[in-house]
């Protein structure tokens, strides 16, 4: 297989450890745990792993051998920057305690686990892919492990190989599946453990004890050069707006960083649009007003980046979302009359059905937004978010905005746009060094909690703005993180998202900021991810957890 400069010279990389995990270690049992909220509904679900106590590891003389272990690991839901150093973390870490001990890798995410598509993960194919990004070592899947089925067939192919113990790599969702499966275990006794390790480079899988998801710092860097190239090439054209949508759906996690990094004239937050109860017109009209403040001083081009979720988050927007979910669920007499409604009536049409502010809002759009919040839909009938184009959405919204203000002489400059979509480009790049070091930290303290019987359990490491040899690694139990939401129409155990805190440092130092970035050219570019040379370039942390931390 042929490989690059750089993968060659980075596959010679050791990754940096907290001081505790470099040799025995010895537990430290914290105080007893609860759900961060609907603690008597968890408690109840969660009989055999709630309550349990917060872990720290501590280095120990204590010289002690592990028996065997046998583990395997399943990566679950898209991909993040630095999944291959969680894998060889574990390996590291197994082979450490005991020589003999084994690491399987269920091939295609809970499908392999289910389905026992599966391959023994040897010294020679972890080489392969230390430092690297993607996941393509055993490949991923969205299958959610929900049902008793599953779970039984896990089991009975965990028995073939006499696997002690599985790490789900996820996000929310996965690690919200992992608890339900250490709790289904438990409860049997089955004799197989469950670790789960945080992923997502959303960033809304976070809190006191996971003080980032792995993939974020590394995504966002990826995300900030691409927006600092734009910047500088509008900064040199100046004729072009360039609206950027960067993913995030359920949270701005990411806008909220690249902002931070690159200083753009616009950024929105949809967590602060939510809680002003903003509407769409009252954003297209903020933009407008910084075009139009930025024409006055001669510069008629600019960034403006915008969270993938933003449109879920707009009052007026949501209902209209809920409605047409309503109104065209999958098997409903409206849906199938729907589709034999003339092509050029079904704006019309649909609109006749809403309710009156629901009309309103949606005879507003533009026609091709509208289309694809009538068309675009998934397997249960809902309107796929992800896929409306919120980017050309505003673009073409405030450009009709300017129109009407030219006709009204109250704007004199000149609007020329470009629109992008940041997505796939970060979420497989090579591992930046803190993500290098944090992935492999994760792996090699989850084999830790499996040599210590702890189940239900995620994979902590903490102090991150330190040095790593300061960084403090342990577990938190899942359950901690867990709350009700009503989901499908009932209600279920699921790990909390992290939103964006309004009165948190990270976006208070960026409200405090946005007005002169509003105004003045003032762009800074991150450049390419750098992997040799100063400390102070190389192993940076994101600026939200700098601020976070301050």
């Amino acid at each position: 297989m042929a490989i690059s400069a750089l993968q060659k010279e980075r596959a010679s990389y050791q990754p940096k450890l907290p001081k505790a995990l470099k040799g025995n270690v010895k537990v430290i049992e914290g105080k007893a745990t609860q759900s961060v909220a609907d603690q008597d509904a968890i408690k109840e679900l969660f009989l055999n792993t709630y309550g349990l106590p917060l872990i720290t590891f501590e280095t120990s003389s204590e010289q002690t051998k592990s028996p065997v272990l046998n583990v395997g690991v399943i990566l679950s839901g898209g991909q993040a920057p630095g999944g291959h150093n969680v894998i060889s973390g574990i390996f590291d870490g197994l082979k450490a305690l005991n020589p003999e001990s084994k690491l399987y890798g269920f091939k295609g995410g809970p499908d392999g686990f289910i389905n026992n598509d599966i391959v023994e993960l040897t010294n020679d194919i972890i080489d392969t892919y230390r430092n690297t990004g993607g996941f393509d070592i055993i490949g991923s899947g969205r299958t959610k492990l929900e049902e008793e089925a599953q779970f039984d067939k896990g089991l009975e192919n965990c028995k073939k190989l006499n696997i002690n113990a599985v790490v789900v790599i996820g996000g929310d969702d996965s690690n919200t599946n992992a608890c339900v499966l250490a709790e289904y275990y438990k409860n049997k006794d089955a004799g197989v453990q469950v670790i789960g390790c945080p992923k997502t480079i959303d960033g809304d899988l976070k809190n006191q004890m996971i003080e980032i998801s792995f993939g974020f710092d590394t995504a966002c860097k990826v995300y900030s050069e691409l927006i600092g190239n734009i910047m500088r090439d509008a900064n040199s054209a100046k004729k072009y707006w360039h609206f950027i949508k960067l993913m995030g759906r359920s949270a701005s996690h990411i806008a909220l960083e690249c902002a931070l990094q690159t200083q753009p004239n616009i950024c929105l937050i949809s967590e602060e649009v939510a809680k002003k109860k903003q509407t769409l017109s009252e954003i297209v009209d903020g933009i407008a007003d910084v075009i139009a403040k930025r024409a006055e001083n001669g510069e008629n081009f600019g960034v403006a980046l915008i969270p993938e979720g933003l449109i879920e988050f707009i009052p007026e927007m949501k209902t209209l979302i809920n409605e047409l979910n309503e109104l065209l669920a999958e098997g409903t007499a409206t849906a199938q009359a729907f589709f034999h409604v003339k092509k050029s009536h079904r704006i019309d049409w649909v609109a006749e059905k809403l309710s009156p502010s629901s009309s309103v809002v949606f005879r507003s759009l533009p026609e091709g937004i509208a289309n694809q919040l009538t068309l675009d839909r998934d397997p249960h009938g809902n309107v796929q978010v992800s896929k409306i184009e919120t980017e050309k959405l505003l673009i073409e919204m405030v450009e009709a905005e300017l129109g009407e203000r030219k006709l009204e002489n109250k704007f004199a400059g000149k609007f020329g746009s470009q629109n992008h979509f940041f997505g796939y480009e970060g979420r497989c790049a090579a591992p930046s060094n803190f993500d290098a070091d944090y992935c492999y930290s994760l792996g090699y303290n989850a084999s830790s909690l499996i040599a210590n019987g702890k189940t239900g359990y995620m994979s902590s490491v903490r102090n991150t703005t330190a040095p790593a040899d300061e960084w403090i690694a342990g577990g938190v139990p899942i359950t901690t993180m867990m709350n009700m939401e009503r989901r499908h129409g009932h209600l279920k155990p699921v790990i909390q998202k992290a939103l964006v805190e309004l009165d948190g440092n990270p976006f208070t130092y960026f409200a405090s900021k946005r007005e002169v970035w509003a105004v003045k050219t003032d762009f800074v570019y991150p450049g390419p991810i750098q992997y040799f040379g100063p400390t102070e370039v190389c192993d940076r942390v994101s600026e939200t957890l700098k601020l976070e931390k301050a």
